[in-house]
């Protein structure tokens, strides 16, 4: 990361405590207001409403108003790195290179074609489109990327490792063409290319300073711009200059609700066309069964959501392989699914997505969904005992009321499967409590969830399974594995995630992932749980509207029908 032992081990800290906050924020934003259990939300309460957003219901307007309950806390990229301020950025800004809409297929976006890569997989030249002027009028050029790029790593906001962690250099090659020089080969990086971070700002109204950001405005070269940023809306007006596809609609309105509650009630009664993020499981059931009376379009997409549970390898007895197995083996998807989300989720069986196509659901052919005789067989031979019973520790968050339903499910479930063998015990910590203490090796296993950067499956197992310092004695010292709060160390591992990132054979690269989610199923670290649906619902009439295979929400494509 930086040359010297010492600056590398606090690089390395520093690392994980950004993620450790990426994991806070998210979960802060999206996940505990998404499964919130709302009392009576079906049977038209009414609260306070939330006023509406300037141009919502306006009768003839060809503007869009969308309805969410989550909330952006900055607009500058080189800081944001929550949920909602990266949907903003992606309809505000450009990527060098984005995915063709439906798809996860690469496209040049301000880039005009794909990287060259030289042979040692090092270098990465991008030519650049010469068409592109922000919304101040500012002409885009090389000079302007290259600034965007620098600040983004030099202000050393919350996403900056992403960038810094790789790039050597990065340089003006041609007044449209950007030289990028990596530290070492990473054959995820034109895919890095796509998150919102690295879309261009004009030098003139941004500085290159660490901590240096703008968190009210923006100014980039997207098919909108911004009209107004406050805390229960924002407002979007199209760009008459962009170089693209001109967006379908005359602008977007978005009204932040304060709860769920309110975002349903003011959809079901037509106070906005489309609402996004973020309802709770029984208002999306409703949703879904008075889609024909109430004349609204429900659209379901998957995500690259993970939620997992960690395994201590540090606390006794999870550092027995048999006793970790025997949890997996134990863990019943299906009945999580049913009881806590209504069938609103997906089983999950291996840290990789199953959008991805070299998923493989290693844990459920060892392990199955509830499978108590063989978790039994693995307790008693790891020396478990109805005199001598498995004592387990189920962590959460305590904000969240989903982990808490999760963990609750988890424990009647085992300590019914295994009567006399194994007790559950669930415990609770404030979010920043408990997040803090992950990597200091507190907590036997914890419910957490995991947001990826961009779409690759790296994203998936360099921060779980690799390990900067350890062995398989000491297991993790100062690593991924250990900001993870498992403690993970393997060779093998090590030595997989490596060569995965350095392969540009996409046949080869898939193998080496198959390879790594086999290492997970047999060493057990991780047990993926399950993989959260995203719901969208617009009202008739409103067309466009889809969640993108990559999670991503293009606001210009939505229009209202004649």
């Amino acid at each position: 990361m930086v040359s010297s032992a010492l600056s590398g081990l606090l690089q390395v800290r520093r690392v994980l405590a950004l993620r450790r906050w990426r994991s806070l924020w998210r979960f802060s934003a999206l996940l505990s207001l998404s499964f919130a259990f709302i009392v009576a939300c079906t049977s038209n309460p009414t609260p306070e409403a939330d006023a509406p957003a300037d141009a919502a219901g306006e009768t003839g307007s060809d503007r869009i108003s969308i309805g969410t309950t989550l909330t952006a806390r900055t607009l500058d990229p080189a800081d944001a790195y929550e949920i909602f301020p990266g949907i903003l950025l992606h309809n505000l800004g450009d990527q060098l290179y984005a995915y063709e809409p439906g798809t996860t297929d690469l496209i040049p976006q301000l880039a005009t074609e794909l990287p060259t890569v030289s042979d040692d997989g090092l270098t990465y030249t991008i030519p650049l489109r010469d068409d592109v002027v922000f919304h101040d009028g500012t002409p885009f050029d090389a000079a302007a990327m290259v600034f965007s790029l620098d600040r983004f790593m030099q202000n050393a906001g919350r996403p900056a490792f992403l960038l810094a962690d790789r790039i050597a250099a990065v340089e003006a090659t041609g007044d449209y063409e950007m030289t990028v020089t990596l530290n070492s080969p990473f054959a995820a990086f034109t895919a890095l290319m796509t998150f919102w971070g690295v879309t261009p700002v004009p030098p003139d109204a941004y500085e290159i300073a660490e901590g240096s950001f703008v968190p009210d405005s923006f100014i980039g070269t997207g098919p909108y711009k911004l009209a107004a940023f406050n805390s229960d809306s924002v407002k979007l007006d199209v760009n008459e200059d962009y170089w693209g596809e001109k967006p379908a609609n005359g602008g977007i309105d978005i009204q932040i609700f304060s709860s769920a509650v309110n975002l349903y009630n003011t959809f079901t009664t037509g106070g906005v066309d489309v609402a996004y993020q973020t309802l709770d499981p029984e208002q999306i059931s409703a949703l879904e069964r008075d889609a024909d009376t109430g004349n609204w379009q429900v659209v379901e997409a998957g995500t690259t959501v993970v939620n997992y549970m960690s395994l201590n390898q540090k606390i006794e007895p999870l550092n027995d392989v048999r006793v970790r197995q025997a949890i997996a083996a134990m863990i019943d998807r299906n009945l999580v699914n049913e009881r806590v989300f209504q069938g609103q989720a997906e089983p999950l069986y291996s840290l990789i997505p199953t959008s991805f196509e070299v998923y493989e659901p290693v844990l459920q052919e060892a392990y199955g969904d509830g499978d108590f005789e063989q978790a039994e067989a693995l307790l008693r031979e790891a020396g478990f005992s109805e005199e001598n019973p498995f004592n387990f520790e189920i962590w959460y968050p305590s904000a969240s009321t989903t982990r808490s339903v999760v963990a609750n499910t988890l424990k009647e479930s085992f300590e019914t499967g295994l009567p006399g063998l194994i007790t559950v015990t669930v415990q609770t910590a404030e979010s920043a409590t408990l997040w803090g203490n992950v990597d200091k090796g507190v907590y036997p296993s914890v419910l957490a969830n995991w947001y990826p950067d961009y779409y690759d499956v790296d994203t998936f197992v360099q921060p779980f399974l690799s390990c900067e310092t350890g062995s398989e004695e000491t297991l993790c010292e100062v690593g991924a594995s250990q900001g993870n709060g498992s403690f993970y160390y393997s060779d093998r591992a090590n030595e997989l995630v490596a060569a995965q990132q350095a392969e540009q054979d996409p046949a080869v690269r898939d193998q080496i992932i198959k390879d790594l989610q086999t290492l997970v199923k047999d060493d057990v670290p991780y047990i993926p749980l399950w993989q959260n649906k995203d719901y969208v619902f617009s009202q008739a009439g409103i067309d466009g509207v889809a969640i993108q295979p990559t999670q991503q929400f293009l606001m210009w494509q939505i229009s209202k029908g004649g």
